[in-house]
């Protein structure tokens, strides 16, 4: 391919979920905020890049993740900066973690969740199974990283924590074809109504839910045909929606948004394309399911920001044209994930 589309390639009036979409190309120092027809009508200028997921808090705020200079070197998900920002671009909160990665949600009561990086010591650390022999010092000061759910409060104490290692280390291998430095790459925690977590482990092929009382894990589901994938959160309805990259495993060699009854198991609904293989980003992206029953989708790896009927039609697509660089792969359009939003949510009122 010679080239590729950018902006807004389609758009079924009659179909789409009338809103505005969130969303910040990685490592730019962007988020913005676009029409239906494609066009930018907010932007906040960042100071930092990084992975750069970002969500509307209840005030209307931009709450976001920016690249820190300390803390391990890891390129895939790191942050260590979460700041919100005013709807004029002045930063009113941040906190500093330099460990954190990946996802975070602000809670009902203020503080914030969210996944951060754990050096094991070293007698947790040899309990850890699978991966790629000899990978485990790449990064930092060598070793093996656990992930951990940490909540603060806004002031930035910590008053709540989860580890990984609390798993059991013995039931779930690190997928051979990945390597050993984390145990086991979360990049997902999404709050549940009772205030319960439920986690992705990319490299484990694993989601979990954790409960916020007790610490215990009360569900679990291991297959390795979800492909190391992200953004599983449970829907309304009960079901747990998750984006299956497709990658290391699994009878997919493409991507696919998977719809499955919590308890049977039971796949409900998904979406591949067809051809299969013109879907398929094997990190990062999203999915999320809009008020018309429609889905959209964040298929990262191509900066293509696209909705999808039950039946699996495309009836509004948008492809990032802002790039910026990798330090492994050069100038990406990437998008981590992104959100729409209702013309008539409170959040964007008197705004938009």
């Amino acid at each position: 391919m010679l080239f590729q589309p950018a902006g807004l390639t389609c758009h079924d009036k009659e179909r789409a979920t009338p809103g505005f979409t969130l969303f910040a190309p990685i490592h730019t120092e962007t988020a913005k905020i676009i029409n239906m027809e494609g066009g930018t009508v907010q932007q906040w200028d960042l100071e930092r890049g990084g992975v750069n997921l970002c969500r509307l808090l209840d005030n209307g705020n931009l709450i976001i993740s920016e690249l820190s200079e300390d803390g391990p070197i890891i390129p895939a998900g790191k942050g260590g900066l979460l700041r919100e920002y005013d709807w004029d671009g002045n930063i009113v909160w941040e906190h500093h973690d330099p460990n954190q990665h990946h996802d975070f949600r602000r809670l009902p009561n203020g503080n914030t969740v969210y996944i951060a990086w754990n050096q094991l010591d070293d007698e947790t650390a040899k309990k850890v199974k699978g991966g790629m022999p000899g990978t485990e010092y790449e990064y930092g000061d060598g070793g093996i990283f656990e992930d951990v759910l940490r909540e603060v409060d806004p002031d930035g104490n910590i008053v709540w924590e989860w580890h990984t290692s609390d798993l059991d280390m013995n039931k779930y291998e690190i997928c051979p074809l990945c390597r050993r430095h984390e145990w086991a790459h979360a990049n997902t925690c999404s709050v549940l109504p009772n205030g319960d977590i439920m986690v992705s482990y990319r490299v484990l092929n694993l989601l979990i839910i954790v409960d916020r009382q007790t610490g215990k894990v009360k569900w679990e589901h291991h297959d390795n045909d979800l492909g190391h994938q992200h953004d599983c959160h449970m829907l309304d309805n009960g079901n747990v929606l998750v984006f299956c990259n497709g990658f290391h495993g699994g009878p997919k060699f493409f991507s696919t948004i998977l719809e499955f009854d919590a308890e049977t198991r039971e796949t409900i609904w998904d979406y591949q394309a067809h051809p299969s293989l013109s879907f398929y980003s094997p990190h990062i992206s999203g999915m999320q399911r809009l008020s018309s029953g429609n889905t959209l989708i964040c298929e990262g790896g191509k900066g293509c920001l696209f909705e999808v009927t039950p039946e699996g039609e495309t009836v509004w697509e948008f492809v990032n044209d802002i790039f910026g660089p990798n330090p492994l792969h050069g100038r990406m359009n990437w998008v981590f994930r992104a959100t729409r939003y209702a013309p008539d949510d409170p959040r964007l009122k008197g705004r938009l």
